[in-house]
């Protein structure tokens, strides 16, 4: 069964092993529900294999044969998604003491102003009526947001834009010339902020302390922030593309929301559920020997997630190749996987669904013309296997609607 977004396919006889694109080694890709969630809960998978007995660090290993330098390496080994099971709830206990519910919430008057300032801007983008709402609108919204969740100055965002763009390009030489860059700049900005405290995450993140934790070191912090605008705004932008597109190719759900806008929180979750940018999961190496899914996975093998498969599995939703923004989960707590589970959970989902409901709350109301200006089937998208994102995403934007005060 053919998953919607056209990305991975739903496979029944999962667990299957297939080759690693870097290396010999096999991988077991997981793509049922049920699996999938008891994976992501299981400590005895590990996301660094250099806490296997006698292993090294796959993944610093591959970034060094990549060209990153070593002197920079620990911003990228030391993120959340890749510290061993002690350093994750070490380092997850600190910054959830920073990175709050109620700092999120506070932010929202902020992300429904910046949503509104680009919209206004949008038509001026536009080139004969047709604007790229990812250059235009998603990237910036989410970047401009996670600046001012951290506290970066007006003046200095320029930068981060570089910065981003530096990241996404994967390309090592760039990297190493950003890392650097940016980790001077977080050291000396996160220096001023002990100083002098503000009202923002860098101010709560230097200053953030606990009896069992300790705080976070200067690498710690320059890996934190690393981490929060990657993935603060990298997954937004393209979550928001793909949830634009969606609705537009279904157009009956889009005029069940307009109908409708209570649902959009319901929206969000069904969109992530069936478009989330993030195909699969960081591979995680089996502690011992483990049965799941049927399959014995040996001790030191590695497993890999298919999130979006999971999130297709018949076995859990009733058509689940259908876009329905009125599903309700079979069971309460963790109604689709895009997010991850367990203790790997997302951090900043709750940032993330704010954003969604106010982008495509406002840019629909906005324009209510709001069409493709390309094909879907011509729409372009990254050349990666491991995420579902747009290259651009071409619209026609037909007339404005006035604004309402947010």
């Amino acid at each position: 069964m053919a998953i919607a977004h056209g990305t991975h396919s739903y496979v029944p006889d999962a667990p299957r092993l297939v080759k690693n694109p870097f290396g010999g080694a096999p991988v077991w890709k997981l793509t049922r529900y049920d699996d999938v969630s008891a994976m992501l809960v299981d400590r005895r998978f590990v996301t660094n294999s250099h806490a296997l007995p006698g292993g090294s660090d796959f993944y610093a290993e591959m970034l060094v044969q990549l060209g990153i330098s070593e002197d920079v390496l620990p911003y990228l080994t030391g993120n959340l998604a890749h510290v061993g099971p002690e350093d994750h709830a070490r380092l997850r206990k600190l910054v959830s003491r920073a990175f709050t519910a109620r700092r999120v919430a506070k932010l929202r008057p902020q992300v429904q102003k910046i949503t509104h300032e680009l919209l206004d801007a949008l038509p001026d983008r536009a080139v004969d009526g047709t604007a790229d709402l990812i250059e235009h609108f998603a990237y910036p919204l989410s970047i401009t947001v996670i600046c001012d969740l951290l506290g970066v100055p007006v003046e200095d965002r320029p930068l981060w834009r570089g910065w981003s763009e530096d990241t996404a390009s994967m390309d090592p030489k760039r990297m190493n010339t950003m890392l650097v860059d940016m980790g001077a700049y977080v050291a000396e900005l996160a220096g001023h902020r002990l100083a002098n405290p503000s009202n923002d995450l860098i101010s709560a993140l230097v200053q953030v302390n606990d009896e069992d934790s300790g705080r976070l070191s200067d690498t710690e912090l320059i890996t934190m922030v690393l981490t929060l605008m990657v993935a603060g705004h990298e997954t937004t932008t393209h979550f928001i593309g793909n949830g634009i597109v969606a609705l537009l190719t279904h157009p009956d759900q889009l005029a069940r929301l307009r109908a409708d806008p209570e649902l959009m929180p319901d929206a969000v979750q069904e969109l992530l559920r069936w478009c989330s940018p993030i195909v699969v999961t960081q591979q995680r190496f089996a502690s011992e020997d483990i049965t799941i899914g049927g399959a014995l996975i040996r001790r030191g093998e590695r497993v890999q997630a298919v999130l979006s498969a999971a999130n297709h599995d018949p076995d859990r939703y009733a058509n689940p190749e259908v876009l329905d923004i009125t599903r309700r989960p079979e069971n309460a707590g963790h109604p689709h996987l895009a997010y991850s589970h367990g203790a790997y959970y997302c951090l900043g989902a709750p940032l993330a669904n704010q954003e969604a409901e106010a982008a495509f709350a406002a840019v629909f109301d906005r324009f209510p013309e709001l069409a493709l200006a390309v094909p879907q089937e011509r729409l372009q998208w990254r050349p990666q296997e491991d995420a579902h994102q747009l290259v651009e995403l071409p619209v026609r934007l037909g007339p404005a609607r006035a604004a309402e005060a947010p």
